[in-house]
């Protein structure tokens, strides 16, 4: 019975998620029922002890991290940035190359810290032109996007500033580049399978004469291409937040070393603050590369930005607080899971999982399919079992590295089911169905996911880290 309460407190949140009710307001309320339905005196202590102490908990490590990042990416969108990067990178690759046009700006913006959602409605109205003139189906675009913007630069790359990358940081005390080469081998899996599907899908429909399509909803207008910034400036934003969220990563553990301590006040009996650096360096690290990227946009287009920053801005706060709120929420509703009897039994059927990364890397990725999040379902996942993570790991010798990387890529797998935020809103702006373009992010997804498994056998084959 324990385990039908936890099953029917996901299923609903998952149910609410994919009718498009707020997660922040369903969240607390399937935990919550879950809670009444096993011990209904525990209700109110779970809500204010746990619930609301471990969602504020994420906020107050993450948040900033959103908003910089959701800052940061309206500033490319209003300096017209994002439109020069988007007309070199194609007159580069060339029209008739449309998928690998997409996929490599969707890669270039979203490994440079523009937020995820951000660029699906910069690259959309460019993805549609260029699959328009080379009569490419347009079902096909948001499998394209997808590949380029929810993939490999979100979680694979070292140091990709996404916020997939930065949550396992904080459990085990590594930073951004956590595994590089095991990072660069998944990636590279991803980018080759995924273009070489996509074409497939693409000669597939050619043969059979399917064309752009008709009778389409949400088309763009045609891009009319004015006088836009020189390339190298639109990209050096992009370039120096990569290459400072490395040098911030370095520097901080020197500067401050493992922990730093503080009086807030000199009156009084109180307590020194003690900030344990090497939990939140490549938190700070990220920040500060996000910072100084929004000062380069500023300092290189202050005209174009100045005139809409004031609207501009409130829209990314705006997002930034509903992106990291539903986060939160699913972070909270995790933890309240976590303490019920009935969840015991699922982490007891996942311990059954001999293998350490494997059972790391099936719990998180099946955690982000139930919650439909692949940072809400990692933080989940971590915050009820890092430590068991950790002691398994510890006992076969496996660096803390390989426990990031499996499991910030392994977050980026089965969370986008139907019910997913980031599928939903790209549905929503291409103007197409499920039943339209679906299938096809779900292949994207499955390649994913097979990435995580072709990353563990290459550490086992070579000890490569």
């Amino acid at each position: 019975m324990a385990f039908l309460i936890v099953l029917a407190a996901l299923c609903f949140l998952m149910l609410a998620a994919y009718r498009g009710y707020s997660v922040i307001l369903f969240a607390p309320i399937a935990a919550l029922g879950a809670v009444l339905l096993t011990e209904p005196a525990l209700v109110a202590p779970m809500f204010t002890g746990l619930f609301m102490d471990k969602m504020v908990g994420f906020l107050k490590l993450y948040f900033p991290v959103f908003m910089l990042g959701a800052v940061f990416g309206k500033l490319i969108e209003l300096s017209g940035f994002s439109k020069a990067i988007v007309t070199a990178t194609i007159g580069l690759v060339g029209r008739s190359r449309a998928i690998l046009s997409i996929v490599l700006v969707c890669a270039l913006l979203t490994y440079g810290g523009v937020s995820l959602f951000v660029v699906v409605f910069a690259v959309y109205p460019f993805a549609a032109e260029l699959f328009r003139a080379s009569h490419i189906p347009k079902r096909l675009i948001p499998g394209t996007i997808a590949l380029g913007a929810f993939t490999f630069t979100m979680d694979s790359l070292p140091g990709t500033p996404q916020i997939q990358n930065i949550i396992p940081t904080a459990f085990f005390g590594t930073n951004t580049w956590a595994a590089p080469w095991l990072g660069t081998i998944g990636a590279v899996f991803i980018l080759i399978v995924g273009l070489a599907y996509l074409d497939w899908r693409r000669r597939k429909a050619a043969a059979a004469g399917e064309g752009y399509g008709d009778n389409l909803v949400n088309e763009p207008a045609p891009f009319e291409c004015g006088k836009l910034a020189h390339p190298l400036i639109a990209l050096l934003p992009l370039v120096l937040v990569g290459v400072c969220n490395k040098l911030f990563t370095d520097l901080i553990p020197r500067i401050y070393g493992e922990t730093q301590s503080f009086l807030p006040s000199v009156v009084g009996d109180a307590k020194p603050v003690v900030q344990e650096v090497a939990k939140i360096a490549a938190i700070w690290a990220v920040e500060g590369a996000l910072l100084v990227g929004i000062l380069c946009v500023l300092a290189s287009a202050w005209r174009p930005v100045i005139r809409q920053f004031a609207d501009g801005s409130k829209a990314a706060v705006g997002g930034a607080l509903l992106a990291s709120m539903n986060t939160a929420s699913e972070y909270g509703f995790g933890a309240v899971i976590a303490a019920l009897p009935g969840f015991k039994l699922v982490a007891d059927a996942l311990h059954t999982i001999p293998n350490p990364l494997v059972n790391e890397a099936v719990t998180v990725t099946a955690l982000a399919g139930i919650t439909g999040s692949a940072s809400g379902g990692m933080s989940i996942a971590l915050g009820a079992m890092a430590d068991t993570f950790i002691a398994n790991a510890q006992a076969a010798g496996i660096p803390m590295e390989v426990l990031h990387r499996v499991a910030a890529m392994a977050s980026g797998g089965m969370d986008t089911l139907p019910h997913n935020g980031a599928v939903i809103t790209l549905l929503a702006v291409t103007g197409l169905t499920h039943r339209q373009a679906y299938k096809d992010i779900f292949a994207i997804t499955v390649i994913k996911t097979l990435a995580v498994l072709v990353v563990i056998a290459a550490y086992y084959l070579t000890g490569v880290v």
